[in-house]
């Protein structure tokens, strides 16, 4: 077994008198990628933001790398990238000033050398000078999916990335994380396809009332199981 970079330690999280996370207990290895499936409102979501920082747990907590989030706070976020519904990007500019901004953020020196390599692993370089405007929705997912890699993080956090993707920008997305995942990162996706989740992913774990209920090699699974996991939760625990 690897190292586990991200490991989530009995986390609860509610809102108000609602309970989204109840001890989830989660770790995903270097060079693994887990698809997190669940019904909608099954707490997904909450769950990413906890990991990546942006919501702090009630109870328990994250640790990716050895260290903990609780402890570490906000310089935590630099072993982290993230990729939500909002592609945290800006239309107006191109691709180059996109991502030179985000340089300046996470204070990469030298930073050119490096966003061509991103933009050239998510095949965007010939389209750099381009407003984000003018691109499609899958163009817009890989330049966002190039931002969140841009400083190099171990961990990589992808919130639905497929969604409203069309087949072709979804295979290129799956290379995309084939490729992350082989280069010693730590992925952790969530996605409400189950062919996607069982053939782009190492293991699949399921969300339900707040705790992870199966996690299981993906290889081991097939279409058939992941439906009834879906429709049937419990049944496969």
């Amino acid at each position: 077994m690897g190292e586990q970079l991200i490991v989530v330690d009995g986390v609860h999280k509610r809102f108000g008198r609602k309970r989204v996370l109840t001890g989830v207990q989660l770790g995903v290895e270097q060079g693994k990628v887990v698809a997190l499936l669940g019904a909608n409102g099954a707490g997904k979501s909450t769950l990413m933001r906890v990991i990546s920082g942006l919501a702090k747990p009630d109870r328990g907590d994250v640790v990716l790398g050895g260290v903990s989030l609780r402890k570490a706070g906000h310089e935590l976020r630099r072993y982290i990238g993230l990729v939500t519904h909002a592609p945290l990007l800006y239309d107006n500019l191109n691709a180059l000033d996109n991502l030179q901004f985000f340089a300046r953020l996470y204070d990469i020196q030298s930073p050119d050398k490096r966003i061509e390599a991103v933009l050239q692993a998510v095949d965007l370089w010939p389209r750099r000078r381009d407003p984000v405007r003018t691109f499609s929705r899958g163009m817009i997912q890989r330049l966002a999916i190039a931002r969140a890699i841009l400083h190099d993080p171990p961990v990589l956090l992808l919130d639905e990335p497929d969604t409203g993707l069309d087949p072709a920008s979804a295979e290129k997305l799956a290379e995309l994380i084939r490729a992350f995942g082989a280069a010693n990162r730590a992925i952790l996706l969530t996605t409400h396809n189950l062919e996607r989740a069982r053939t782009w992913a190492d293991s699949v774990a399921f969300l339900e009332d707040g705790k992870i209920t199966f996690n299981e090699s993906s290889a081991s699974l097939s279409d058939a199981d992941l439906r009834r996991l879906v429709l049937e939760p419990g049944m496969m625990a």
